[in-house]
C-alpha cells in the first residue's frame, strides 16, 4: 500500500505538470503531494528536510541562471544572435539558405544551452529562431525543432547546463573543468548525430526555395556579452575555492540588472525590479523541491531496491550503455528530473556510470514530450505563437535521433574515460 500510494502521488504530480490545467503552476499539485507523503509517514520529516536542504543550493542556482538568461535577452543578446544567424544564412554561396541557417542554429543553440542552460534555449532562443527563419524566408520547422532537441542533448557539456547535471555533479566527484573535459566528446558526438539526422529528416523543408526576406541588423551588446563571458569563466574559477556556481550566476545577473534598473524611470524601477525577481520562477523552484520529496517516497518504498538490482555496477562499455538506456527509459516514463534523483544514488560509486546516466536523462527525452519539462515548455511556447508542433513528427524524429544519439554519446564517453585514465 505505501508503494502504491507513493507511485500514484508521483503520477498525479507529473500528470499535472504535463497537462497544467488552466495553466496553473506545477507546484499547485506538487506541494500538497509532498505534504501528504510526510503526513502519511511515507517520508519522515527529518528525511524530507534533509532532501530539501541538499537540493536547495542547486535550486538556488536554477533561479539565478533563469534570471541571468532573462537579463541577457533584455540586453539584446538573443536578438543579436538572430541577426548573426540571418546574415550567415543569407550570405555566401553553395548551400541553400535554409541549410546554412540550420548549421548556425545548431551552433548557437548548443552554445546557449551549454552556457545559459536548456531553459534559455527553449524560452528565449526558440522565438528568436522562429522570427529569424521567417525573416530569412525559409521554412522554420527544422530550426524550431532543433531548439527543442538541442535544449536536451546539448546540455551534456557543463555542470551548469541542466538541472540534471547539477544534481549529478557532486556524485561524479569531478571538478568543473574535469566534467567539461570528459563530456566534451560525448557532447560533440550527440550533436553530430542530431545534425545528420536533421539534414535527412527535414530534407524537403531545407530544399524548398527561400522566399524574399529581410532582417534588421542588431548591434552586438558588448557589455552583456562580456558579463556572460566573465560569468562562464567564474564558473570554472569558483570550483577550486568551493564557491557554489549559484553565487557566480547571481553576480552575473546583478551586473546585468543594475544598469537596466538605473536606466529605468524612477516611477517604474520598483516594477522593473519585481519583474526581474519574478523571472527566478519561485513557484517552479518550489515544484522542484516538492517533487524531490515525492520522488523520495517512491524511492524509499521499493524503487531504490528495484533500480539497485537493475543498474550495472561496472563502467565498461556494456555497463555504460545499459545504465544510459535505463536512464532514458525512466526519463520517458517519469520525466528526467525524477529519473536523475532515482538513478544517481544507485550508481554514485562510479563517476563513469553517473555520467552515462546524464546521457540517458538528457538525450533520452528527445524521444517524446514527457521526457523533459523543457520540451513541454517548448511545445507550450509554439502553441502560444500559433505554430503547434506535430506530435507524430516529434515522435518519428525522436525515434531516429534519441537511440542513435544515446549510443554515440555513450561510446564517446567510454573513449573519453579511457583517454582520461591513460593520461
Amino acid at each position: 500500500m505505501p508503494t502504491l500510494t507513493a507511485a500514484m502521488l508521483l503520477a498525479a504530480v507529473l500528470g499535472f505538470a504535463v497537462l497544467r490545467p488552466r495553466r496553473l503552476p506545477e507546484a499547485v499539485a506538487a506541494l500538497p503531494a509532498a505534504i501528504l507523503v510526510i503526513a502519511a509517514g511515507l517520508v519522515p520529516w527529518s528525511a524530507a528536510r534533509a532532501e530539501v536542504a541538499t537540493l536547495a543550493p542547486t535550486v538556488g542556482f536554477l533561479a539565478a541562471i533563469l534570471v541571468l538568461a532573462y537579463l541577457a535577452d533584455a540586453w539584446g543578446v538573443f536578438g543579436y544572435l538572430g541577426t548573426v544567424a540571418a546574415r550567415v544564412a543569407q550570405g555566401g554561396s553553395g548551400r541553400r539558405p535554409a541549410t546554412r541557417l540550420l548549421g548556425v542554429v545548431f551552433g548557437i543553440a548548443a552554445t546557449v544551452t551549454a552556457v545559459l542552460s536548456l531553459d534559455a534555449t527553449v524560452v528565449l532562443l526558440t522565438p528568436v529562431v522562429l522570427a529569424t527563419a521567417t525573416a530569412t524566408g525559409v521554412r522554420a520547422r527544422p530550426h524550431v525543432y532543433a531548439c527543442a532537441h538541442l535544449a536536451n542533448s546539448a546540455s551534456l557539456l557543463l555542470p551548469v547546463s541542466n538541472l540534471t547535471n547539477l544534481l549529478a555533479f557532486a556524485a561524479s566527484g569531478l571538478t568543473f573543468a574535469g566534467f567539461a573535459a570528459t563530456m566534451a566528446l560525448p557532447w560533440l558526438a550527440v550533436i553530430a548525430v542530431e545534425y545528420l539526422v536533421f539534414r535527412r529528416f527535414f530534407g524537403a523543408d531545407l530544399a524548398a526555395p527561400a522566399r524574399p526576406g529581410t532582417s534588421t541588423p542588431v548591434p552586438p551588446p558588448r557589455y552583456a556579452l562580456g558579463v556572460l563571458g566573465a560569468t562562464l569563466a567564474g564558473f570554472v574559477a569558483a570550483e577550486p575555492v568551493h564557491l557554489h556556481p549559484g553565487w557566480v550566476a547571481g553576480l552575473g545577473a546583478l551586473l546585468l540588472a543594475v544598469p537596466l534598473v538605473v536606466r529605468t524611470p524612477k516611477a517604474e524601477r520598483l516594477r522593473a525590479t519585481g519583474r526581474i525577481m519574478a523571472e527566478a520562477q519561485p513557484l517552479f523552484c518550489l515544484f522542484v523541491l516538492a517533487l524531490a520529496v515525492v520522488v523520495l517516497a517512491v524511492r524509499r518504498h521499493g524503487l531504490d531496491d528495484l533500480v539497485g538490482r537493475l543498474a550495472p555496477h561496472r563502467a565498461d562499455l556494456l555497463g555504460l550503455l545499459a545504465v544510459a538506456a535505463l536512464a532514458a527509459l525512466l526519463a520517458n516514463l517519469v520525466n528526467n528530473l525524477p529519473a536523475t534523483l532515482v538513478l544517481v544514488p544507485a550508481v554514485a560509486h562510479s563517476p563513469g556510470l553517473v555520467l552515462a546516466v546524464l546521457i540517458g536523462v538528457n538525450v533520452g527525452p528527445n524521444l517524446y514530450y514527457v521526457g523533459s519539462l523543457a520540451t513541454l515548455l517548448w511545445r507550450r511556447i509554439l502553441h502560444l505563437r500559433d505554430q503547434p508542433p506535430a506530435s507524430g513528427t516529434f515522435l518519428r524524429l525522436g525515434v531516429l535521433t534519441a537511440p542513435a544519439g544515446l549510443v554515440a554519446g555513450v561510446v564517446a564517453l567510454w573513449a573519453a574515460l579511457h583517454l582520461t585514465a591513460a593520461t
